[in-house]
């Protein structure tokens, strides 16, 4: 990935690592599989697309922001420290949060297809 320019190279080894390392990561990719096939067999319109393709986004970057504060985290304290827990699960519930915001917006949208 070296080749690619600049940031975007950055980004997409990020990627590939948050994907390769973080079981959550591929339980995402999992998830962001099952949705595309779903929706596309059941044939939804645009504007549906572009509210699935949001929320899908804003899981994955939930992930990579809780991924990114819990590496800093442990890099920058190896003990354990109750503030630095507190973070760290802070940063999980937004990926919960953004989780179950897209799980609705997938289950509203596909039951109105069904």
């Amino acid at each position: 990935m070296a080749a690619l320019p600049g940031g975007f190279g950055h980004a997409l080894r990020g990627l590939v690592e948050m994907v390769s390392s973080q079981r959550n990561a591929r339980f995402h990719l999992l998830a962001t599989a099952v949705v595309i096939t779903v929706f596309a067999v059941v044939g939804i319109p645009t504007l549906e697309w572009a509210v699935i393709s949001l929320a899908v986004a804003l899981v994955w970057t939930a992930e990579a922001l809780n991924t990114a504060l819990e590496r800093l985290a442990d890099r920058t304290c190896s003990e354990h420290h109750p503030l630095i827990r507190r973070c760290k699960d802070a940063a999980a519930s937004a990926v919960l949060l953004a989780a179950a915001g897209a799980a609705a917006v997938g289950i509203l949208i596909f039951l109105s297809h069904v």
